[in-house]
């Protein structure tokens, strides 16, 4: 007989049902079954149960892509894993077929699918997914930081688009998990000062505590003079994690410097003003998920220098998913790692 596991399914609507289902099976050659043994709740996955939806998902389907787990079994095309290796997840499925992967675009695929979008994900004890899909990490690094592989490979990827040098200074709107992810990268590359802006004083008393060197609450001060007393000129980089924070961020850097947008807020349109950006010699870049970063990231978790289970402030079990998403959703907790 079969065996069965029981699942949280996304319904649609903000609607997660436990239905016990039958454990995934091998069906295709480059299949690889993994036992997830923890999985990270993400902002998308907020933005998934959120009602109505911020972000579009499969109904029907786990979600989750922020997971960790060990190889059980993989078809007879799978070649560089073996059963108990340990392996990370890179999310996004690129057709290689289409105009931008074609010139190197992955991360613009127009034919793309998503383990725990648009096809079943980690929130579960046993995940099928495809070979290319899963990154070998090695089993010293520790469980919790494996798990936070995708969202800092997104990081990654974004901080390789802007030039940097060591001792520039860095300003990061948003303490958010992603936000702080990025000050850890900055301060492990050597950053001169490294700044967090937010409104949530959880978030910043959560970024103080984590030894980042200032952390401004926009309500409470002039950003943009707190930032330049800080730094002297402005900063050299910043990073809005945000999404809709563009104009602020323009504000916040010194002339001739280099502004990341990495946040995504499809329905927000901010007015932007060009004349800063033309004036102040500014360069703006726009950054999707990173272009082949997850080499890089295997190789900075392997190394210890950077440990994003600091970020981690709730582990949970399964059947408590829809919890750990209204801790994070109302800011009483940072990141939340579901156990299986």
């Amino acid at each position: 007989m079969l065996e069965s596991e029981l699942v949280p399914i996304f319904r649609g609507n903000g609607v997660l049902e436990y239905v016990e289902r039958q454990k995934p099976q091998l069906m295709a050659d480059d299949d690889v079954i993994v036992r997830i043994e923890a999985c990270g709740i993400c902002g998308t996955d907020l933005n998934i149960l959120a009602t109505p939806p911020a972000h579009k998902a499969t109904p029907g389907i786990v979600i989750g892509h922020e997971g960790v787990g060990i190889v059980e079994a993989m078809g007879p095309a799978v070649q560089g894993l073996q059963p108990g290796d340990r392996v990370v997840i890179a999310n996004r499925l690129t057709c290689g077929q289409c105009a931008y992967c074609r010139r190197g675009l992955d991360n613009q695929c127009t034919n793309y699918q998503t383990i725990g979008t648009t096809i079943d994900g980690a929130f579960a004890p046993t995940l099928r997914a495809t070979a290319r899909a899963l990154w070998k990490i090695d089993p010293s690094v520790p469980r919790d930081d494996a798990a936070l592989f995708e969202p800092l490979a997104c990081a990654v990827g974004s901080i390789k688009r802007a030039p940097f040098q060591p001792g520039d200074n860095v300003a990061i709107i948003g303490a958010g998990p992603m936000g702080l992810l990025f000050a850890l990268l900055y301060r492990s590359m050597g950053a001169g000062k490294v700044i967090v802006l937010d409104m949530a004083p959880y978030r910043l008393d959560f970024a103080h505590e984590m030894g980042i060197d200032a952390a401004l609450n926009v309500t409470q001060v002039d950003a943009p003079a707190e930032v330049k007393r800080l730094t002297g000129l402005g900063a050299d980089i910043v990073v809005d994690a945000v999404g809709n924070q563009i104009n602020q961020a323009i504000q916040l850097a010194r002339r001739g410097g280099q502004v990341i947008l990495f946040g995504i807020r499809p329905h927000d349109n901010p007015p932007v003003n060009q004349y800063t950006i033309t004036r102040y010699d500014l360069t703006v870049h726009g950054t999707f998920v990173g272009l082949y970063p997850f080499a890089q990231t295997i190789q900075l978790l392997e190394s210890r220098r950077v440990q994003p289970s600091v970020l981690i402030t709730h582990r949970l079990p399964l059947m408590e998913l829809e919890r750990g998403v209204e801790l994070m959703r109302t800011q009483r907790a940072m990141k939340v790692l579901v156990e299986m």
